[in-house]
């Protein structure tokens, strides 16, 4: 699993260009195989056979992966399997060196250029360890697994794998702990002031009595009228069987080890740099997750910039709405007056729908649509608590209803642009259904690419008539504004030596998010 650092979004400050980057766009047919050329041959055999060799369970695939490898087993994350991964990825990276991509068809010099960096993630971030601190602030190995349950399951051999897969947590677990524990003894590890409260997902599944009241066991609670009653009973039962018997005391184990040994033993350093090989794996990280190789320094001087140019906009609106006042008691009004807040989270998800519907509405203007749909569905209440406010991507559209009064309705457009459509939501699908593309490029996230056009979505709901009153464009900006500022922030904090408390200021200084959000 990634550590998601905010310098992701720096591609994303330049939004116009990395749109039409983004964009989906008709791109011309392959040569065939018949015709291509000797390097075009070697640089195709090269791609798809690592692909198919990290399909094939050798990449390390997520835990809520489709990859055909994951069938009926968790990922293998210990260190062996990981050591095997940084040599085939060495391997590639030697091969791909021996081909002069100037030799290459144009369609596949930029293919070249993609898959040699995504490669090349892979291989240092697995050369620095990264896999021994498998969570961060809002994600985590052990809360992901909510997410199998939404995979599409149809016949009994379907329900079989997802079974199995349950079987197998106890083994991946053990694997994630060892890793950790080894993150631990060199000071590898998240820093302890961010783990507050962080053992409540674990607890939740870990004091679990009835395995049906778990999110694992939904897919069994309606089952397809395809298989026969007494097969859709078996499958309850070991189902049942499998959450009580292996998931739960899986995460008992997992409870006890980050309580007595993780938090006590985490760093007490903040930044990233103060870690063993921390510059390198902080510069791997800004490279990985904006495709440059800038300093801190860069990063923190284009924040501070676009943080002074957003707020000239907001300060605009402020004297539009004719508020009296300074810019925090602006602030205060829009985190405290209920009129900006839903009541119910049933209200929340309608808004988010409408506003998605009025999106669709007027997509056919600008883009292509692909034939794939998206779903708007609450984040699941055990990860509820440290989830951000929405996620989105091929399918689905992730909306926390947790803690209402920390929504703030203003935000809820630029949310919704961004995740669904013409987001993550669009952009996941449009990438899938481009046949003349190899899959590698169909099926991975560039950060920097994915979130630039995101951002891009936000704005371009100025000109589709989306943000229907001043706070709601406010909260446009204020998105904007939480991208620029963690820029500041983010090399601040892992760069400049900023503390914490410092960080978290300048969020809630610049930005109308609410306290929730900002810690």
């Amino acid at each position: 699993m990634k550590t998601r650092l905010a310098v992701a979004l720096l591609l994303a400050m330049s939004a116009p260009t990395v749109a039409l980057a983004a964009a989906p766009t008709a791109a011309a047919a392959p040569a065939s195989v018949a015709t291509e050329s000797p390097a075009d041959a070697a640089f195709r055999a090269l791609y798809e056979k690592e692909w198919k060799w990290r399909q094939q369970g050798g990449g390390e695939a997520s835990e809520d992966e489709d990859a055909p490898a994951n069938a009926t087993r968790m990922p293998d994350v210990g260190p062996a399997a990981q050591q095997a991964r940084l040599k085939v990825w060495d391997e590639t990276l030697a091969a791909l060196k021996k081909i002069d991509p100037k030799t290459l068809s144009p369609d596949n010099q930029v293919n070249y250029a993609i898959y040699r960096d995504q490669v090349f993630n892979l291989a240092e971030e697995t050369r620095l360890r990264g896999y021994e601190m498998p969570f961060n602030a809002d994600s985590s190995f052990w809360s992901n697994l909510s997410f199998m349950a939404r995979r599409e399951m149809k016949t009994v051999q379907d329900y079989q794998n997802y079974i199995a897969r349950l079987n197998d947590v106890p083994r991946y677990f053990g694997q994630q702990t060892e890793n950790m524990r080894a993150g631990l003894k060199r000071g590898f590890s998240v820093p302890r002031a961010v783990l507050d409260g962080r053992e409540v997902s674990i607890a939740t599944v870990a004091e679990l009595k009835d395995p049906t009241e778990s999110p694992l066991y939904a897919p069994f609670k309606k089952l397809p009228n395809t298989i026969p009653a007494a097969e859709q009973a078996r499958l309850q039962a070991q189902a049942r069987e499998a959450i009580s018997g292996k998931v739960v005391p899986a995460f008992q184990q997992l409870r006890a080890f980050f309580v007595n040994e993780y938090v006590p033993q985490a760093r007490t350093t903040l930044a990233a740099e103060a870690m063993p090989d921390g510059k390198a794996y902080y510069r791997q990280q800004i490279h990985e997750y904006t495709t440059l190789d800038l300093s801190p320094d860069e990063i923190h001087r284009i924040g501070l910039d676009e943080v002074a140019r957003i707020q000239k906009e907001m300060n605009d609106i402020i004297k539009q709405v004719k508020f009296k006042g300074s810019f925090a008691e602006f602030l205060t009004f829009l985190r405290t007056d209920p009129q900006f807040y839903a009541k119910t989270p049933e209200e929340l998800l309608s808004r988010a729908a409408w506003i998605s519907k009025r999106a669709d509405g007027q997509l056919g203007k600008y883009m292509t649509l692909p034939r794939a749909r998206f779903t708007i569905v609450p984040v699941p209440p055990d990860i509820a608590p440290f989830w951000t406010a929405g996620r989105g991507g091929m399918g689905t559209y992730w909306l926390n209803t947790y803690n209402l009064p920390s929504r703030p309705l203003y935000n809820l457009p630029a949310l919704t642009l961004h995740e669904s459509d013409p987001g993550h939501a669009l952009q996941g699908a449009i990438a899938a259904e481009q046949k003349n593309l190899p899959e590698f490029r169909r099926n991975a996230y560039i950060s920097a690419y994915g979130e630039g056009w995101a951002l891009y979505c936000e704005k371009l709901g100025v000109e589709m008539g989306i943000y229907e009153t001043p706070y709601e464009d406010f909260g446009r900006l204020t998105y904007e504004m939480w991208r620029a500022a963690r820029l500041v922030i983010d090399t601040g904090v892992h760069s400049k030596g900023w503390t914490r408390e410092q960080a978290l200021a300048y969020l809630r200084d610049h930005t109308a998010l609410s306290e929730h959000e900002v810690t």
